[in-house]
């Protein structure tokens, strides 16, 4: 069973989840910018006096100015270190005094009772470990702990290209075929409850496709700007009203554009290549919902068609009310779509 835990905790108090929207916020914020000063700066040389890399290990002693990194490798830091100290794919041994943030991604992170962490502490797919005195840290310090899928995020850092790689295996053939058959009966319930609407959105694509596309992109940049902006100009509780709003309308835009366009690309296969069961709508769900999870199974090229289809199902569904002419009309007068 997998087991989360997101937490935000000084040494003496803590902060309730839904009062620190704004700093969970500025925190992710800081944390990315934090990965890319990383790949900004893994190409220089740290004091070779002061740390001393292993097989599997970094060893931070004296006093060092600058970030540590480790990639695929744990952190010990024996000495000071100035600013901050994040490993991907280890974990983050802290015996002396680190004055920043100190983070793992795959990892954990180890605070024995005579260090000090003066920032704070940031753990995805790990947990936070102490001695057991209160560990010394600055009260005003965070701790933002997500402790599920410790293994899968360990592997994802010591191996990022297997995400874009999937390995081949009977557990992977088995769940794309349920992921097919999953987006198939969702496909047929939608087609059967809004048989009107997902006709109207299969001519749409068809008639204006790269216009509904279009709408697709502004309004997902729309959507995020609104959404990050409101984060920081509105209270708090508009913020979160918008924030849930906008992912409401990305899922149930996701779902609705999932099926138009399964609909759309199974009844152009069957015009074009698969001539099997020309008035069958429900094999033309099948055959557009298996196009599709093939497609976003393909190496490396699996982001861009997911990305692909947000757009468009986010395109489809703002224009939902689109009127394209007396070119409409004449699709409308088809029996099925």
């Amino acid at each position: 069973m997998v087991t989360s835990n997101l937490q935000f905790a000084g040494p003496q108090f803590s902060f309730p989840f839904y009062c620190t929207l704004r700093q969970l916020n500025s925190i992710r914020v800081l944390f990315m910018l934090s990965s890319l000063l990383f790949l900004a700066v893994t190409a220089s040389a740290q004091d070779p006096t002061n740390t001393n890399a292993s097989s599997d290990m970094v060893v931070v002693g004296g006093n060092s100015d600058s970030t540590v990194f480790g990639i695929n490798k744990s952190v010990r830091i024996t000495g000071t270190v100035k600013q901050g100290a994040i490993s991907f794919g280890g974990d983050v041994i802290v015996e002396g005094t680190v004055e920043g943030d100190v983070a793992a991604i795959g990892g954990s992170v180890i605070q024995t009772d005579t260090a000090r962490i003066g920032g704070d502490v940031i753990v995805l797919g790990g947990t936070y470990r102490h001695g057991e005195k209160t560990p010394n840290r600055n009260p005003s310090s965070m701790t933002m702990m997500y402790a599920g899928y410790q293994q899968e995020i360990r592997d994802i850092m010591r191996n990022p290209t297997g995400l874009l790689r999937p390995q081949l295996s009977l557990r992977y053939i088995g769940i794309r075929i349920l992921a097919i058959l999953f987006w198939f009966v969702v496909s047929l319930a939608f087609t059967a409850a809004l048989p009107g609407s997902i006709s109207r959105g299969v001519a749409r694509l068809q008639l204006t496709s790269l216009r509904v596309a279009l709408i697709g992109v502004i309004g997902a940049l729309v959507m995020g700007v609104s959404s990050f902006v409101s984060l920081w100009i509105l209270p708090e509780v508009l913020s979160a009203l918008i924030g849930m709003l906008a992912l409401m309308l990305f899922l149930v835009a996701g779902l609705f554009g999932r099926v138009i366009l399964y609909a759309a690309t199974g009844r152009w296969l069957q015009r074009k290549y698969i001539p099997v069961g020309k008035n069958s709508e429900a094999v033309a769900l099948l055959l557009g919902s298996g196009f599709w999870v093939l497609l976003t199974s393909l190496p490396y090229i699996w982001p861009f068609v997911v990305s692909f289809i947000w757009v468009v199902s986010l395109g489809l569904a703002l224009t939902a009310r689109y009127r394209v002419g007396w070119e409409r009309s004449q699709a409308e007068r088809r029996p099925a779509f």
